[in-house]
């Protein structure tokens, strides 16, 4: 009964309604809970926490959640839970920790890390379209069904248990493609340099040539337009837990057909059929966020600078570097607000249509200007997000389901509003009669995000910009 009662007390005092965030307890171990095939080395990596440490319960409570995240960024895990438990009270005695460390007059814990592992390997077959996005094809390509890729998509995200990836995508149709990866994030025992190796082969038939008042300008032919292959090899660094360097080189074979040099001779300078030459690039990120696929709280930032070019031989010559900056704050219980600014500057003014990458790939871009492609060597712009969680739970199938990576179903809806603003410098608007390079763009409008599994998020949005254009926007995709 003794016991009992010293067990109560010291769990209301420590985690119980008033507690003591100034006690301090000592971690006899660390252990790990779930992991069939991560290797324990993977997920200590992550992990500030270990065995013998000594902490105020504030200081555990906070290193816990800290933990928590960085082994849910690594993409191996559905869930991820650290458990705390007491093992007894030891406030009168003294005890050796695993590290052979005396101790005495200390609460003494144990920590579980309960993991719930995904399923790795995914194969599932290709069927896209083969523009930007699915509003372009939808609003300006007229729903063409034969602009589609099809093929298989594989990857294994945890091959042998160090969190390696090995990727194959293979493509037809439309644009031809052959993309293959390796990639470990940790080849040395310190666990802190990784290694990436690949390479890329694309055929086209039918090829963006130019742009034409900030619209792609497409030339269709039964005949091979264009061949591209890149070998490439990254080398990966982090020396702690939130920051990452890269070293990347890659050397680009390009060769188009003589119709399309003819059509748009800027499209490798000066009339040019192939080019050739050597890409080195390094990058820097920080990644202080809650989750990197759909994050509500942290921020992010980093710097990339490359150089196209490399020896005075070769077909280009281009110096650029990109900075990007991003907060996610909580303003009340469910109400996230969060922004993202980029910058990016290049030299010379004067670049090949096929280097010249300003506003409108990927996520670059202002929203309400998804149909847009905005040339020009320097851009910026700022996107802002108010959003409210609806939803978040996680539906037990298991009744249903067996395989445990499947048997949860977790779904995450936040409806939004946002507002965007941003600008492209280009020296030469005359080449591409652009419309909307050199002037400020606006856009916002209201949106709904669904997040499940495996980090598949869908969007739908409804988007205004400056010219007057109102319209619904969709994607949908898994962000890695």
């Amino acid at each position: 009964m003794l016991l009992i009662s010293l067990f109560h007390a010291f769990w209301m005092s420590v985690w119980g309604g008033t507690p003591d965030t100034t006690q301090k307890v000592v971690v006899r171990q660390v252990q790990i809970i779930g992991n069939f095939r991560t290797k324990e080395r993977i997920i200590r990596r992550e992990m500030d926490v270990k065995g013998g440490d000594t902490l105020t319960v504030f200081q555990l409570d906070s290193l816990l959640e800290y933990d928590r995240r960085k082994i849910l960024n690594t993409n191996l895990f559905l869930s991820v839970e650290l458990k705390k438990k007491v093992v007894v009270d030891t406030t009168q005695l003294p005890f050796y920790t695993a590290d052979a460390k005396w101790m005495g007059g200390l609460t003494m814990v144990d920590i579980e890390v309960v993991l719930k592992e995904q399923w790795y390997l995914l194969a599932f077959p290709v069927f896209e379209l083969a523009d930007r996005n699915f509003n372009e094809w939808w609003y300006e390509r007229g729903r063409d069904l034969s602009r589609t890729i099809y093929g298989v998509y594989a990857l294994h995200q945890n091959l042998t248990g160090n969190n390696d990836r090995l990727r194959l995508r293979a493509e037809f149709g439309f644009i031809p493609r052959l993309d293959i990866y390796y990639s470990i994030p940790y080849l040395d025992k310190k666990q802190r340099t990784g290694l990436t190796i690949g390479i890329l082969r694309i055929t086209n038939r039918s090829l963006a040539y130019r742009t034409n008042r900030d619209k792609l300008s497409f030339l269709g032919s039964d005949e091979r337009t264009r061949e591209r292959i890149v070998p490439y090899l990254t080398l990966t660094h982090r020396p702690k837990f939130y920051g990452y360097h890269s070293f990347s080189a890659q050397y680009s074979m390009t060769n188009v057909a003589d119709t399309i040099a003819r059509l748009n001779p800027n499209y490798f300078l000066g009339g040019k059929s192939r080019q050739r030459y050597l890409q080195l690039s390094y990058s820097h990120f920080y990644d202080r966020r809650d989750r990197g696929q759909y994050a509500l709280r942290g921020y992010i930032y980093g710097f990339y600078v490359s150089k196209i070019g490399v020896l005075p031989s070769e077909d280009v010559d281009i110096l650029e570097a990109t900075f990007n900056w991003g907060q996610y704050i909580p303003l009340a219980k469910k109400l996230y607000f969060s922004y993202l600014t980029e910058l990016k500057v290049a030299t010379p003014a004067r670049q090949p249509f096929l280097q010249t990458r300003g506003m409108g790939y990927g996520g670059d871009l202002v929203r309400g200007y998804e149909l847009y492609v905005i040339d020009g060597p320097h851009y910026s712009y700022l996107k802002t997000n108010l959003r409210y969680q609806l939803l978040n739970r996680t539906f037990n199938l298991s009744k249903f389901i067996k395989l445990r990576q499947f048997n949860a179903l977790p779904i995450a809806i936040y409806p939004n509003i946002y507002a965007d603003v941003g600008y492209v410098r280009n020296p030469y608007p005359e080449l591409n009669n652009s419309q909307l390079a050199n002037r400020p763009l606006f856009g916002f409008g209201v949106g709904m995000d669904v997040v499940t599994w495996y980090n598949f998020v869908g969007r739908i949005n409804y988007s205004f910009n400056h010219l007057g254009e109102a319209r619904p926007y969709f994607a949908i995709g898994r962000e890695f």
